[in-house]
């Protein structure tokens, strides 16, 4: 019996929630699909984004959750995703949010405010994490490479399926500069560039970052993968690229599935 109680409790749908710079979005995750299980809620990221402000904005969202018919057994972990680099529990950088999270314990403020585990993960290693274990990257061993072209180049590095944390390819320096200056969505836009003239500067980012890791797949996310057809077929690489599968809901997904692989609730 103990037996069959342990397995109903391996991949029980999650909650994850991810915190964006503009909105703080979460949803009950289905861990065998990498689905949510019904509508995902958000409310906007308060501002300024300090830190109890945030936490409180998180609680709204998990109580909402939590009064779904769906939703996990009370107190079970939550996973949630921000938008800076993460070591043990604490903010290392904060680009789009206040500066007050430098240092900040996020997985301790968090747990504290909810009075249940959670554990927080880089807002684009959770995405490359649900996009290696349920999208384009499901299955494939070895390093696969999510990089996401948005306001800056996110990226996440998986090998064989498990996240190698906090890698930020988007800051390689090419050609004398940051890489997300010259190649991010946000850059193009800015700089008024076609898409032939843009898969040129995106042809010496990937080049490099190949050269560098020699990967088995790129993904590529971010609002811009809609027109992947526009510049991936521009691209002269010997790795296969595509583009990412999961799209919006790819945070909370990966949130959910860090928390259940850091209390092992699921395989």
């Amino acid at each position: 019996m103990a037996k069959k109680d342990e397995k109903s409790h391996k991949n029980a749908p999650l909650i994850g929630i991810d915190i964006g710079g503009t909105g703080i979005k979460g949803g009950i995750v289905d861990l065998k699909k990498g689905k949510l299980l019904g509508d995902r809620f958000r409310v906007p990221t308060p501002q300024p984004a300090t830190p109890e402000a945030v936490a409180e904005a998180v609680a709204l969202v998990v109580a909402e959750l939590s009064a779904r018919p769906e939703a996990p057994a009370a107190g079970s972990p939550i996973g949630v995703t921000f938008p800076g680099i993460i070591q043990h529990g604490v903010v290392h950088s904060a680009a789009n949010v206040d500066k007050s999270w430098l240092d900040t314990d996020i997985d301790a403020l968090l747990t504290a405010r909810l009075g249940r585990p959670v554990e927080v993960i880089n807002d684009a290693d959770a995405a490359g994490l649900a996009e290696a274990r349920y999208g384009a990257g499901e299955g494939v061993k070895g390093t696969v490479l999510v990089i996401t072209l948005g306001t800056g180049i996110g990226s996440a590095f998986i090998f064989d399926g498990k996240l190698v944390p906090n890698a930020e390819l988007g800051h390689l320096e090419i050609d004398g500069f940051d890489a997300e200056t010259k190649a991010s969505a946000v850059a193009r836009e800015r700089d008024g560039l076609s898409w032939d003239e843009y898969s040129v500067l995106l042809q010496r980012y990937f080049s490099h970052v190949e050269f560098l890791f020699s990967p088995e797949l790129f993904i590529v996310g971010g609002g811009i993968s809609k027109r992947a057809d526009e510049y991936l077929p521009n691209l002269k690489l010997r790795t296969p690229i595509v583009p990412a599968v999961l799209r919006n809901e790819a945070g909370i997904v990966g949130a959910a599935v860090e928390i259940a692989l850091q209390h092992k609730l699921a395989k």
